[in-house]
């Protein structure tokens, strides 16, 4: 039961108070479109309240698992639960789950509050309680004063609050958002980025997001999911993802990288971590415990990671302590940052200077140094 009030000393704002929020749990999921196989053996626990991802380019499954949520499309193998409740066969509107589209999908001659209150109709609630209904949930998504406008005198923005709106009006134990972003211009998408984000905290509803882009995901997310060819990659936190990426696949996919191949000297030791002999010197690297002594292994190293100093002079030429020394080959201001491309030995490395305030560094001679735990050892 959802139980709707408003802030003390503001302006009548609706927040949803859950006694019993719904987690979404997925068994097994499998779905095979004649001999295509689209999601395969897919397993997740979402924790109710939370706002979680399933990131992966087109044609991952992604989409295909929000719509088996959804009910549009029914699994091959595998079940769907809501909390306790076995969903799997159920149809879309048996299952009160809200969703939001990425092409809004408002009725064009309906007005923002016809638009908001449409599934309120379909469930014949009483007038009064869906005037309120409405009411309360446009003052969520702050579109109160446009309620007697029309689709087309609204921005792309003002058009996905309204659907925002009408998903939660009816109260779902779920939300469903699939691409909701991806029409808007980048100036609106922060905006909307911001807002999804308050809802989930005010609302504290279990989210379920399905988005290509990484920025999104690292943004927003309480804990993401990143797909590949029907398959889940990895799961776990935006930071974790990003700092400890398990596969050369997700390490690629999420943000930029530099990899560098070598060779295990030794095997892990109780903080996981081992030397690896490679083309810039000898490393020591976080790696997965599965790898052994003698093999080979790819290494991941984020380029915003590595400091890079300039070798002047006054250095009296020469590379200290555990510097690696090199040559930059390529600089790009950016503003924000420079870019560099600096050779060690033949490897090129891309590297992300924050608030530069030194010339092109191209040609010059310099030294690259970065921390152990910032060096992580990926499968193929």
């Amino acid at each position: 039961m959802i139980e709707w009030i408003a802030h003390q000393g503001e302006s009548v704002i609706a927040i949803a108070m859950l006694s019993a929020v719904t987690n979404l749990r997925l068994v097994n999921l499998r779905k095979a479109f004649d001999q295509t196989v689209a999601v395969e053996d897919v397993s997740i626990d979402i924790p109710s309240g939370s706002l979680f991802f399933l990131l992966g380019s087109s044609g991952c499954g992604k989409t295909t698992i929000l719509r088996m949520v959804a009910g549009f499309v029914e699994p091959t193998a595998g079940r769907v639960f809501f909390g306790d409740r076995d969903v799997t066969r159920l149809p879309p509107e048996k299952r009160n789950a809200g969703m939001v589209f990425q092409n809004y999908a408002l009725w064009p001659h309906m007005t923002v509050a016809q638009n908001v209150g449409f599934g309120l109709d379909v469930r014949k609630m009483a007038s009064r309680d869906k005037k309120q209904r409405i009411g309360e949930s446009l003052e969520l998504v702050r579109m109160s004063e446009y309620a007697d406008r029309l689709p087309n005198q609204l921005s792309g923005g003002q058009q996905q609050r309204v659907a925002l709106a009408r998903a939660i009006a009816f109260r779902p134990d779920l939300l469903l958002l699939d691409e909701p972003l991806s029409n808007l211009d980048a100036k609106l998408r922060l905006e909307m980025r911001a807002e999804i984000r308050r809802i989930s905290n005010e609302l504290r509803i279990t989210m379920l997001y399905v988005t290509h882009d990484q920025h999104e995901a690292l943004s927003l997310a309480d804990q993401v999911a990143v797909m590949r060819g029907g398959r889940l990659e990895q799961l776990g936190t935006p930071r974790d993802i990003y700092q400890r990426p398990k596969s050369r696949f997700v390490a690629e996919f999420i943000g930029e990288t530099n990899f560098v191949q070598g060779d295990i000297q030794g095997d892990c030791d109780g903080d996981g971590f081992a030397r690896v002999v490679t083309p810039i010197g000898t490393l020591r690297a976080h790696i997965p415990l599965s790898k052994r002594a003698g093999g080979m292994i790819s290494l991941s190293i984020r380029p915003e990671t590595i400091l890079l100093k300039e070798v002047t002079g006054a250095d009296g030429g020469a590379v200290v302590g555990s510097q690696i020394p090199g040559r930059c080959i390529e600089s790009t201001y950016l503003g924000a940052y420079a870019q560099h491309i600096v050779d060690v030995n033949g490897q090129r490395m891309k590297v992300f200077e924050v608030n530069p305030r030194s010339d092109s560094l191209a040609g010059k001679q310099v030294a690259l140094s970065f921390a152990a735990d910032q060096v992580v050892g990926v499968e193929e």
